[in-house]
């Protein structure tokens, strides 16, 4: 059906980092360590100054790329990562509307409403023969006397005779131009295993430094790296989870990151730039990790980050035409200047949720409430240590709905243009319904409400401004509209340059 993701996203638990937190006792301590095979750490390195790459990426002829000549990486203890000399694929550029965005805004997919506490836990540093996450040296000519990430946390696919391997999906059938056009944008722009490894590897290597400061916390990745939205261009959400309870967000969750940012800038600096502290709500150390290319934003105990993971990689794979869907949509948002909370607009969790709403109120539905059809599997109260098997257990639905994916883009613009009341409704998949506005203080005086699956919050308060909302409404009935009449992709979002994006 869809990749199997029984360790998706959580991180090891060895024995000997469960002595003193009864949250970690729970955790199963059987994940064995995992080599890296070729194809998985060939992605590891790149070098973006090669002319011939940037050529090639150009003409879109990627047949002609030589092989780059690898060079020695490293990570905190120092000792150098060796790519395979194999030719390497390449990372797209961030696109450029996400570049020297001040980070005043939080993301919203992680707010949470938890308790307030304000006991800070103890920064106790790890006896020597405890500071690594995986036991014992692994001889390889690709790790020299390096321990090895173990990547069953976070890579698909996780063998299983109940599940598919993700390369077996089958993608649905595009017998018209736009539904082509949805699919080939799809293909291009999809996050690689690749991309998920040096984002996996980077985690592993950080969890093992914080681990030095705080021994109980585990760090999970989280966001569109593991939902099935994510593409080659998405940035990597962690979780650091300190300990059991929620922490208050303005002082506790503040000063471990004040921590772990010093932790970057001084001893990690080799490896990690520009940590900054972001004090919003959730605050966040946002920081760029050298060897992955890759932008981070890591925030502390906030636990629906986890939760609504699995959520939406659940709805991402049990019908073949909502990750088409939802990648074109947030690649059209970003492209009219529509998809930047820190700028008022919409957040990409708030765009996915959208997509799946508007799936789950066809007349022929393409999408059930998961959370309605199986409560015990989203129970919001649910450990953190069994919230990974969920996707497990959901079988994949059967919708009586044949729409073509263009259909479906068009008639999702026609939703958000012409149907869906703003000012009286609010988008709750959770319900799988538009359901009146609540009157509470975070709903009253919002232009867009969109209700998080789990804690209730409005995914959408960052559109505050009027004229941010009536530009977002403007877009979806210029989009409609154009792709009504002319049923070309193209006249909307620009196939190529997105590609060159990625």
């Amino acid at each position: 059906m869809f990749p199997n993701s029984s360790n998706l996203g959580r991180p090891p638990f060895p024995p000997k980092h469960q002595q003193h937190s009864n949250f970690f006792n729970k955790l199963p301590l059987n994940i064995p360590p995992t080599l890296l095979s070729h194809q998985q750490i060939i992605d590891a390195q790149f070098n973006f100054q090669n002319a011939a790459l940037s050529r090639a990426l150009l003409s879109g002829n990627l047949a002609t790329l030589p092989a780059v000549t690898p060079q020695p990486l490293t990570y905190g203890n120092g000792s150098p990562i060796h790519t395979s000399a194999a030719p390497t694929s390449f990372r797209g550029r961030k696109r450029l509307s996400e570049q020297n965005v001040p980070y005043d805004v939080k993301r919203q997919r992680f707010h949470s409403p938890h308790r307030e506490t304000t006991v800070v836990n103890q920064t106790v540093p790890l006896p020597e023969e405890r500071r690594y996450s995986f036991p014992g040296s692994i001889p390889s000519q690709l790790f020299h006397a390096h321990y090895v990430p173990d990547l069953t946390g976070c890579v698909p696919p996780l063998r299983d005779a109940s599940f598919s391997d993700p390369i077996e999906t089958t993608l649905p059938v595009a017998k018209d131009k736009l539904s082509q056009q949805v699919l080939e944008l799809f293909q291009a722009c999809q996050q690689q295993t690749c991309d998920l490894n040096r984002k996996e590897l980077c985690r592993t290597e950080l969890q093992r430094e914080i681990q030095r400061i705080f021994p109980q916390s585990r760090l999970f990745l989280v966001g569109s790296s593991l939902n099935g939205f994510g593409t080659r261009s998405s940035d990597g959400d962690l979780c650091l989870v300190i300990k059991e309870e929620p922490v208050n967000q303005k002082t506790e969750a503040r000063h471990i990151l004040s921590l772990v940012q010093k932790l970057f800038s001084s001893k990690l600096s080799s490896y990690i730039e520009r940590p900054q502290l972001i004090r919003a709500k959730v605050p966040i150390v946002k920081f760029r990790d050298k060897v992955s290319c890759v932008e981070f934003d890591l925030n502390v105990n906030n636990v629906v980050g986890i939760r609504n993971t699995f959520l939406l990689r659940t709805y991402a794979y049990i019908e073949n035409r909502v990750r088409p869907l939802v990648l074109v949509v947030k690649k059209w948002a970003s492209f009219h200047d529509i998809n930047d909370a820190s700028r008022g607009t919409l957040s990409s969790y708030s765009l996915v949720l959208m997509v799946l709403h508007y799936l789950q109120t066809l007349p022929e539905p393409i999408l059930p409430s998961l959370q309605k059809n199986y409560p015990d599997s989203f129970d919001p109260t649910m450990q953190l240590h069994l919230v990974h098997q969920a996707p497990c257990t959901i079988p994949p639905y059967l919708s009586k709905n044949g729409s073509s994916l263009g259909d479906l883009l068009i008639g999702f613009f026609k939703y958000y243009a012409t149907e869906f009341d703003w000012s009286h409704q609010m988008i709750s998949v959770r319900e799988a319904k538009a359901i009146p506005r609540p009157d509470g203080i975070e709903w009253r005086n919002k232009f867009i409400c969109v209700e998080e699956p789990f804690d209730g919050t409005n995914t959408a308060r960052a559109v505050h401004e009027k004229q941010k909302f009536d530009i977002i409404k403007d877009e979806f009935m210029k989009s409609w509209q154009i792709l009504r009449d002319k049923k070309d992709l193209n006249c909307v979002l620009p196939l190529r340059t997105t590609i060159q994006k990625r």
